[in-house]
C-alpha cells in the first residue's frame, strides 16, 4: 500500500490512513484508566490506556473491527459488544484491563441488538436488548447469578443509566407508539416503578426525553435528563423521588447536551448550533455560566475530569480531529503522519419550501466556477453536517469538485421543528430542500449544471436513490451508499427499532399505509433514472438490508440502465481504513468514466491556526 509518507501516496488517501483516536472513556472510580477507539493497525478497534503509566494496549482483534466498549466504575474490567461481521447481533463480552481472555459478560442472555448499558459498582450489570422475536428487554445481572428480566415491551425501549448507588435505573421507551420521542421510567432493580415521565402524554404531544445521566453522588437521585418543551433539545435536572423539575434557564440557540461534572457541583454544557459547537460550564447553586474555550470549530464529544479539566475531540473542516484538553495542549497524540489539511468551509443560507436551508461549501483553493460538484448527503436523518473534519468530502475537493452538503429538514441543531419536519411524505420533504440548494449552486456560478452528482450513504443514500428517480432530469450521477432502495422490503428486513421508527415516521406499517410508502420508495421510481448509478452495500447490513437493494439492482439491470454494484463483507458500513479507501477509489472511478477527468485542484495551503489553536493539533 506504500508508506504514509512516500510522495506517490496521494493526500486524500493520508487523510483516511493517519492515526485517529476518540475521545479516551475513564473509569468512574479509577481515572487514570482509560479506553479509546483507534484505526492505529488500520482497522478501528479498541484500546486500554493506563495514564498513569503511559501504557496503551490494544484490547480488540478482529476482521471487521470493534468500537462498542465501556469500562467498569472501578477500571478492572472492559465491556465490549461482538457481532458478526458487522450485523449488530451479537453478545457483550468482557476482559480484564490489563488483559486476558475474552468471555462471556452476561452468560445466559441470547444474543441480541443491544439497547443500552449501564454497569454498578458492585459488579451489577444492566443489560438492554432488542431482538426481532421478543422486542425490547432488559435484565439485570449480577456477579455469579442468571440474568433477571426487568421489562420487556413490544416497542423500542433502552437502558439510560444507573444510580451511583445501585438502586436506581433509568429507561427510555417508546411504549405510546412514537419511536421519534422517548419517555422515561426510573426503576428498582427488581423492576418496581420509582417514576415516570411522559412529555409525549401518550403519545398525542411531539416531545421527547433523553437520559443524560444520574448525579455522580452516592445518594442523589437527581438524574439529568434532556427534554424539547421549548422547541429544541435542552438539558434540566429531575428529582425522581420527589418528582422536583429544575430548569436550568439556558439562553442559547440551538440544540444544547449536558454532562455532570464529576463532583455533582456543575454541568458540562456543549452547544451545537448551526453546524458548530461550543462548551460552557454551568454552575449549579449560583446558576451561572462560564465559557469554556475552543477554537472555531466542532466539538464531537467532550468530558470532565476530576482534576475539574475539560478533555475533548475537537476538528474543524480544514484541520485534523485532535483530542485536547482546557489544560492545553493534546491529550492524546497518536503516534505517525498526521493527516494532511483541507480547505474550510463557506456557510451558505437558501430560502426552502420549508424555511431557510442551511448548506456546507467546500471547493478547491483557488478554483473559480462553475465546477462539477457533489451535493454530500449526511445519513440518519436525524443528523447534521458541521464544521468537522471529513475525510470523503476533502478527497472529492482534491479531484476537483465542489462539494456542498445541505442540513435537510429532519437534521439536528435547528431546532425541534425542522427535525420533526419528516413526517409521511418522507424523503420528498428532504429533496425540496436540497433541490432549493441546487438551484442556488448553479445560479450563483459555483456549480456546473451538467456535472452534478447526488451521492451519500445509509439516509443519504436513500435520498440519493430516490432523487435520482424523482429528479431525474438534473442529476448527472449517482452514488449511493448502504441506501435504502425498496422501502418496503427494507421494512420487513431490517432490525426492529428500525421498524418502529418507520412507523413513526409514515405513520404506520407498509399494510397500513402502502400509498406513503409507495410515494417515498426509491422503487417506485426506478424506472425512471436516467444517470449513471454506483450502489455500494454491506452484505451484512440489519439497518439498509442486502435484499431490498438486490430487488432495486435488477429493476436497473433488467431494463439494461447504466450501473455498477460493489457489495462487501460487513455490515451498515465498515471499520476497515483500506476498505473504505477502496469505496471512494471506486467512486471517484466511476464519476471520472461518466463526467470526465476534473482537473487536479492541488493540495491547499495549511490554514493558519485559529486563535487559541495548539500546536501541533493538525
Amino acid at each position: 500500500m506504500g508508506s504514509m509518507t512516500d510522495p506517490n501516496v496521494p493526500d486524500w488517501e493520508k487523510r483516511f490512513r493517519a492515526p485517529r483516536v476518540s475521545l479516551p472513556d475513564w473509569a468512574e472510580d479509577a481515572p487514570a484508566r482509560a479506553l479509546f477507539v483507534s484505526n492505529a493497525t488500520g482497522t478501528y478497534e479498541l484500546y486500554a490506556w493506563d495514564r498513569a503509566t503511559g501504557e496503551q494496549r490494544q484490547v480488540t482483534d478482529r476482521p471487521n473491527g470493534t468500537t462498542d466498549g465501556v469500562l467498569s466504575p472501578d477500571g478492572e474490567w472492559i465491556w465490549w459488544f461482538s457481532d458478526t461481521d458487522g450485523d449488530e447481533f451479537g453478545l457483550w463480552m468482557r476482559q480484564p484491563f490489563a488483559g486476558g481472555a475474552d468471555v462471556p459478560a452476561a452468560p445466559g442472555l441470547a444474543p441480541s441488538y443491544p439497547a443500552g448499558l449501564a454497569i454498578g459498582r458492585d459488579g451489577t450489570a444492566v443489560i438492554g436488548r432488542s431482538t426481532d422475536e421478543d422486542g425490547s428487554t432488559i435484565h439485570v445481572v449480577r456477579p455469579g447469578q442468571p440474568p433477571v428480566e426487568i421489562y420487556r415491551h413490544r416497542e423500542s425501549a433502552g437502558v439510560g443509566d444507573l444510580s451511583w448507588d445501585g438502586t436506581l435505573i433509568a429507561v427510555e421507551h417508546t411504549e405510546h407508539g412514537d419511536a421519534m420521542h422517548s419517555a422515561l421510567r426510573v426503576v428498582r432493580p427488581g423492576g418496581e416503578t420509582v417514576a415516570e415521565l411522559d412529555d409525549t402524554r401518550g403519545g398525542t404531544e411531539e416531545l421527547g426525553l433523553s437520559v443524560l445521566g444520574f448525579a455522580p453522588v452516592d445518594g442523589d437521585t437527581r438524574l439529568l435528563v434532556g427534554h424539547q418543551r421549548r422547541g429544541r433539545w435542552e438539558p434540566m435536572l429531575w428529582d425522581v423521588t420527589t418528582g422536583a423539575e429544575t430548569e436550568l434557564g439556558l439562553d442559547l440557540p440551538g440544540d444544547v447536551s449536558a454532562e455532570w461534572y464529576p463532583d455533582g457541583s456543575a454541568l458540562l454544557i456543549v452547544h451545537s448550533f448551526e453546524a458548530r459547537s461550543e462548551m460552557w460550564r454551568y454552575e449549579i447553586a449560583t446558576r451561572e455560566l462560564v465559557r469554556v474555550e475552543t477554537p472555531a470549530g466542532s466539538v464531537s464529544s467532550a468530558t470532565a475530569r476530576p482534576d475539574g479539566t475539560v478533555e475533548y475531540l475537537w476538528s474543524s473542516a480544514a484541520r485534523p480531529p485532535a483530542v485536547r484538553s482546557t489544560a492545553g495542549g493534546v491529550v492524546l497524540d497518536p503516534p505517525g503522519m498526521k493527516a494532511p489539511a483541507s480547505v474550510p468551509v463557506e456557510d451558505v443560507w437558501v430560502e426552502g419550501p420549508g424555511g431557510r436551508v442551511h448548506a456546507l461549501v467546500q471547493r478547491p483553493a483557488g478554483v473559480t466556477g462553475p465546477l462539477p460538484t457533489v451535493f454530500e448527503i449526511h445519513g440518519g436523518p436525524t443528523w447534521h453536517d458541521s464544521d468537522a473534519f471529513a475525510a470523503g468530502p476533502a478527497a472529492w475537493v482534491d479531484h476537483g469538485y465542489a462539494v456542498v452538503r445541505v442540513n435537510y429538514r429532519g437534521s439536528t441543531g435547528y431546532g425541534r421543528a425542522w427535525t420533526d419536519a419528516l413526517k409521511h411524505r418522507v424523503g420528498l420533504i428532504e429533496l425540496e430542500d436540497i433541490a432549493a440548494v441546487r438551484e442556488w449552486a448553479v445560479a450563483s456560478g459555483l456549480a456546473d449544471p451538467a456535472k452534478l452528482v447526488l451521492s451519500g450513504g445509509s439516509w443519504g443514500g436513500y435520498l440519493t436513490l430516490l432523487g435520482l428517480g424523482t429528479q431525474p432530469e438534473v442529476w448527472a450521477l449517482g452514488l449511493a451508499a448502504v441506501p435504502v432502495a425498496d422501502y418496503v422490503t427494507a421494512y420487513h428486513d431490517e432490525m426492529e427499532a428500525l421498524k418502529a421508527l418507520d412507523r413513526t415516521l409514515f405513520g404506520g406499517s407498509p399494510e397500513e399505509v402502502p400509498e406513503r410508502f409507495e410515494a417515498s420508495s426509491p422503487l417506485t421510481y426506478v424506472d425512471r433514472v436516467r444517470a449513471p448509478v454506483y450502489i455500494s452495500a454491506g452484505v451484512n447490513d440489519p439497518r439498509c438490508p442486502i435484499r431490498q437493494i438486490d430487488n432495486y439492482v435488477d429493476r436497473l439491470a433488467a431494463r439494461g440502465a447504466v450501473h455498477e454494484v460493489y457489495r462487501y463483507d460487513a455490515g451498515h458500513g465498515s471499520l476497515v481504513v483500506e476498505e473504505r479507501i477502496k469505496q471512494v477509489r471506486l467512486e471517484l472511478a466511476f464519476a471520472a468514466r461518466y463526467l470526465g477527468d476534473q482537473p487536479a485542484a492541488g493540495r491547499p495551503a495549511a490554514p493558519s491556526p485559529e486563535p487559541g489553536a495548539e500546536e501541533g493539533a493538525e
